[in-house]
């Protein structure tokens, strides 16, 4: 138990601060204080030694150095049960302090503000706060520290409930949360910094990789009901899954995130209004459309049996009519878009169970790093973001592309990126009508989109996210009647899969360029 006697308070989020050090005056503590926090607690009534008289030295280089010295961080690490320690104290009049009180400058808040400096950053790299909080924390045993102002209420409880004592159960929890807040803190400089550095002088994939997450919510539970699941969200972006908001439905799940994450990746590339509808991360739908509604009913239509349950993603504000079209689609789990128009939200609470999702998609970030979690390690991969235009395609079939095909071809390859491999996928126009995806096989991936596109599969465009490896991909397109392939090429059996397409007098082009997703 440790009786808390003297509080070395200096914090940047002042959020509470006043009434946590009243509650500390109340029950008799001693506050140390600096700078603005000093002037703070005195214009509140409170009695307060600045941390300069305490040591007998000024504050300098601009508020650089204040609590780097020896009277206050032996004051923190002195191990009070260690005779010599005790002895080293008395002897240069160093007075214990029992309590740190210390939040870190924003430098989150300064590094995500558009066209920071750099300089502005490194003034906003704190030296001193990490320092007591390190100090304080590896001498838990002997001093409370206090970096989270959500603790400050628990605090002063037990606090008052004991007499001024901390159980030791306290003290250690407090100490581990300290460590992993400048652990975090560090992590945040050294990524930052480390963009900062042109690739000339830096590695194109850096050698470390510190991720910083904090828990946002506990989920009922994982993929299935056995497994523990929760939402942790990253600590260094504002935007995406850190900072949505969800307006109505039941509490998200683990696969209602995972999916919704897909949706997001298909409808954010696209310009006009797009829809894509969701399952078990792969797409049932996807179209774009100058009216979203029209958008929406022509990707439910691709595979209305599959979208049942499905996650709908849109990038355009929902409107009355869209609303009333996935209010008619039976159930669906989740709505993802940028906003919903008040007449919308009439009709979509309507449905109790459907979860509707807000994002604002003007804040998403290009570029970054795709991971992927391995026994013992991490893959790191820039995300899949490659687009082409027409220019980058190839044609190498005697019959040519018209342009409402290498419209499709291009809608196609946007969307193809995001679909699990191997993947074909056929489209008219800018919609997509059928859809194979994850097999084994590229050959089945094509009887399955195929074979969902039905009837629709005549005169469309047949999109591969890979070279197509034989000539029956190509003989089973003709079968179906559909008119051109883009394809990446580069097959040890290019020269043949040309010819079969020349045979059917299908267009054929090629992107170079695959798009695996697995």
């Amino acid at each position: 138990m440790l009786k808390v006697q003297r509080a070395l308070i200096s914090v940047s989020d002042k959020k509470g601060i006043v009434p946590f050090a009243k509650g500390l005056v109340a029950l008799g503590v001693e506050v140390l204080s600096t700078g603005g926090t000093a002037k703070l607690l005195r214009e509140n009534g409170l009695k307060v030694t600045d941390v300069s008289d305490f040591t007998g030295f000024p504050e300098m280089l601009d508020g650089r150095v204040k609590t780097l010295h020896p009277k206050v961080h032996g004051g923190i690490l002195a191990m009070r049960d260690k005779k010599t320690h005790m002895e080293q104290v008395k002897e240069h009049k160093i007075d214990l302090i029992d309590m740190v009180v210390v939040n870190l400058y924003p430098f989150a808040a300064t590094v995500k503000k558009k066209n920071v400096s750099l300089e502005e950053a490194i003034e906003n790299i704190d030296i001193g706060g990490p320092t007591m909080l390190r100090s304080a924390a590896k001498n838990y045993k002997g001093v409370a520290v206090v970096c989270n102002p959500e603790k400050y209420k628990s605090i002063l409880d037990e606090l008052d409930q004991n007499s001024g004592l901390l159980s030791d159960t306290v003290l250690f929890k407090l100490s581990v949360e300290a460590f992993t807040h400048t652990a975090q803190y560090d992590a945040m400089i050294s990524s930052f910094l480390s963009d900062r550095i042109s690739s000339s002088d830096f590695d194109e994939l850096p050698k470390g990789v510190t991720l910083q997450f904090e828990k946002a919510q506990d989920l009922r539970y994982g993929e299935n009901p056995h497994q523990a699941a929760a939402f942790y969200k990253d600590k260094n972006e504002d935007f995406g899954f850190a900072d949505f908001k969800q307006i109505h439905g039941k509490e998200l799940s683990f696969n209602n995130i995972y999916d919704l994450n897909a949706a997001l990746d298909f409808v954010r590339g696209f310009k006009e209004p797009a829809a894509v509808i969701i399952k078990h991360n792969n797409p049932t739908g996807l179209a774009q459309n100058k009216d979203l509604a029209t958008a929406y009913k022509q990707a439910h239509s691709c595979d209305p049996v599959s979208a049942f349950g499905g996650i709908i993603g849109l990038n355009a504000k929902v409107d009355a009519k869209t609303a009333t079209l996935i209010a008619k689609s039976g159930f669906m789990e989740c709505v993802l878009a940028p906003g919903f128009a008040r007449e919308a939200l009439k009709v979509l609470k309507a449905k109790k169970n459907l979860r509707l999702v807000e994002m604002n998609f003007k804040k998403l970030a290009k570029g970054g790093y795709d991971y992927k979690k391995v026994a013992g390690g991490l893959l790191l991969q820039e995300k899949d973001e490659f687009d082409i235009a027409a220019r980058d395609l190839k044609v190498v079939t005697k019959k040519k592309p018209t342009k409402t095909q290498i419209e499709g071809m291009l809608f196609g390859w946007r969307m193809i990126k995001n679909v699990k491999s191997n993947a074909i996928i056929l489209v008219k126009g800018q919609k997509c009508v059928g859809i194979g995806c994850g097999q084994t096989s590229r050959v089945e991936a094509a009887k399955i989109a195929i074979a969902k596109a039905g009837r629709d599969a005549k005169g469309s465009v047949l999109i591969s996210d890979a070279f197509i490896p034989h000539i029956d991909n190509v003989q089973l397109a003709a079968k179906a009647g559909i008119a051109a392939i883009i394809q990446t090429g580069g097959s040890v059996v290019d020269k043949e899969v040309i010819a079969e397409a020349d045979k059917a007098k299908i267009a054929m082009v090629m992107s170079g360029i695959r798009h695996f997703k697995h």
